[in-house]
């Protein structure tokens, strides 16, 4: 294209960069607010060199230390910012760009929108191979990148300079699509990111991106209002969606007009606050034992916002009424057929509102009480699991989350993603506010938590994040805490540790395993890990890493070191060991199933006796036809 005064010569790098900022949500906030890096031959004169061209004041950046954190950082960023803002990650060719996959695929799966830019091989082919270039006999166009494409809502290859122009505009497309989005990648070959071109100036306008907020059809919507008013005992399940949705107060005035109780699923926890007179807690798997009494008993669940995972539904073993049905509310089609639904695909907001409006009746006094009186015997369980009997001694999990639950409020947020924590806080933690509980359990991806406490931080400065962590999941990726001393972004990390992976190892005695493999320990003469227990010492590693550490040994040692913490100014990290004897979902009390399939023949009775319990289960479970 000759260059004219409508056109701009740019390369492509530049280009996209400066396309990035002009992109806007109808709040008038960027859509891409920063981006993150890690800079290598295949992007730093290309990318890189278009960051320092635009310079921070248009395009701030964010120097990360493991490409997966800063997918992480940005994915949890997108969630605390409601979906209306995300960052983008760049990343040289090779290594770099194959350690997005996993960040990848926790955003696409948890829909939560992030957009990726790793560097990719020469589009002109002027060596082949060249450095990290995986030679593909069989296809010359392939490279590692392509590992991306299943794990991505949307993929493109900017093979041209001109072909970024719809690339561009197609990833603003799904990064905006309430839902169709994930993680969204433009793979830029490193000679086509410094090539220069002549850009049409309308590429540059300002543009408005704003998600679609669908209504109900009408048919269907009639049919959901005379199936509740034929239910006598029915149950609204929440998930993410009510939060993407921002349908928390529809929710919340509908559950009151009608009586309906409201579980959640790990996404949805939060919708209602813990003490909303609906809100009977999590569901399913990890639930507690009033949300899985009722769901047991529904004769009608509408599902809000929920992809009915595995967890939730207890494998399919937990809605054991005959006669029960489902409506779904959600977004994505697939989603709302899940379980031979009624599905109203649509907006959930606009969805509640349109029930509310159309619907008019409420439940039997007797269920109101019924389920009222579970959630306050609920509500005893959860203080007497919380209480700590002797403050000289080391606490358990939950005396952990007990000591945390008496020193916050509705401003703190709390980040999760694996091991034995997911369970007990989605039966124990008492949400206060909408956003407070980010439990990443879509992939429940170990490393999470840390990168995502940063990215949660600097979408809500001045609000103190906890990043919970077991000793397991801190090795996984702590290297972020350089990153949050870098940047001076004072996040709290708690760092539980029992001595090995305790979510697995208690998994693992259930299906006949006998822990083998899960605990940190030396190798024993007969070739298992049940020597002694390793010689860590992780709070001496995030101290090594710069952040600011406090070591609990007891419960009164653990009450002052949050208190410290959470007042404190600097990356802080809270070190405490826990007793063993009362974690991964030790008080409990939800008895739901979850389906991990159990040897069919063993010589170790531990294994043989595993196999029994799960063909019991296993009759238990149905498909809702």
């Amino acid at each position: 294209m000759p260059a004219t005064a409508t056109t701009r010569r740019l390369t492509t790098a530049q280009a996209l960069l400066t396309f990035l900022t002009h992109q806007f949500t109808p709040a008038r906030t960027r859509l891409i607010s920063a981006t993150w890096g890690i800079f290598g031959h295949g992007n730093v004169a290309g990318v890189g060199q278009a960051l320092t061209e635009l310079g921070p004041a248009a395009m701030p950046f964010l120097q990360g230390r493991n490409e997966q954190a800063m997918v992480h950082a940005a994915t949890a960023y997108a969630r605390q910012s409601r979906r209306l803002s995300t960052h983008a990650v760049t990343t040289s060719i090779g290594p770099g760009a194959t350690n997005l996959v996993t960040g990848a695929a926790l955003a696409t799966v948890n829909r939560l929108p992030v957009l990726l830019l790793p560097g990719d091989t020469f589009a002109t082919r002027p060596a082949d191979p060249v450095l990290q270039q995986l030679e593909v006999p069989y296809a010359g166009d392939v490279s590692v990148n392509d590992c991306l494409r299943p794990v991505s809502a949307y993929f493109d290859r900017v093979t041209r300079p001109e072909a970024l122009i719809p690339a561009a505009l197609a990833a603003m497309r799904v990064l905006t699509d309430p839902a169709g989005t994930g993680a969204v990648t433009l793979c830029l070959p490193q000679d086509v990111q410094t090539e220069a071109y002549d850009w049409p100036e309308d590429f540059f306008r300002d543009r408005v991106w704003r998600a679609r907020a669908q209504e109900p059809d009408a048919h269907a919507l009639d049919r959901a209002v005379e199936w509740l008013g034929a239910a006598r005992r029915p149950l609204i399940v929440a998930g993410g969606g009510v939060r993407h949705g921002r349908a928390e107060d529809a929710l919340g005035r509908f559950a009151e007009r009608t009586g309906i109780p409201v579980a959640s699923t790990q996404a949805g926890k939060g919708s209602l606050p813990y003490d909303h007179p609906c809100d009977v807690g999590g569901v399913g798997h990890t639930g507690t034992a009033t949300a899985n009494r009722l769901a047991r008993t529904a004769d009608l669940v509408l599902g809000v916002g929920t992809r009915w995972s595995d967890f939730t539904t207890a494998s399919r073993t937990l809605f054991q009424h005959p006669g029960v049905r489902f409506v779904n509310l959600n977004v994505t089609d697939a989603d709302a057929h899940k379980l031979n639904a009624l599905a109203l695909v649509g907006d959930a907001r606009k969805g509640l509102l349109a029930l509310g409006d159309e619907f008019s009746g409420r439940t039997p006094e007797t269920y109101r009480t019924e389920f009222r009186t579970g959630k306050a015997e609920w509500e005893a369980h959860v203080s007497a699991v919380y209480a700590a009997r002797d403050d000289k001694a080391a606490p358990t999990q939950a005396q952990v989350l007990g000591v945390l639950d008496a020193l916050v409020d509705e401003r703190d947020v709390l980040i999760n993603a694996a091991g034995s924590l997911p369970g007990d806080l989605h039966r124990l933690w008492r949400t206060r506010s909408r956003d407070q509980y980010h439990v990443e359990y879509g992939y429940s991806c170990m490393g999470y938590e840390i990168p995502a406490a940063l990215g949660v931080q600097l979408a809500a400065p001045g609000r103190p994040v906890w990043a919970l962590v077991g000793d397991g999941t801190y090795l996984m990726n702590p290297t972020e805490i350089v990153t949050a001393v870098q940047e001076r972004l004072p996040v709290k990390v708690v760092i539980l540790d029992n001595r090995g992976y305790a979510s697995i190892g208690g998994l693992s005695e259930t299906v006949g395993a006998e822990r083998f493999g899960t605990d940190y320990r030396f190798r024993a003469p007969d070739g298992t890990y049940t020597g002694a227990p390793l010689p860590l010492d992780l709070a001496a590693n995030a101290a090594s890493l710069g952040m600011r550490t406090l070591r609990a040994h007891t419960v009164a040692d653990l009450r002052e070191a949050l208190a410290d913490a959470r007042a404190s100014t600097v990356p802080t990290c809270v070190y405490v060991r826990t007793e063993t004897g009362d974690t991964v979902s030790g008080p409990s009390g939800g008895d739901a199933w979850w389906d991990v399939p159990v040897a069919e023949t063993a010589t170790r009775p531990s294994a043989a006796r595993a196999r029994a319990q799960y063909d019991r289960h296993v009759a238990a479970r149905r498909h809702h036809l």
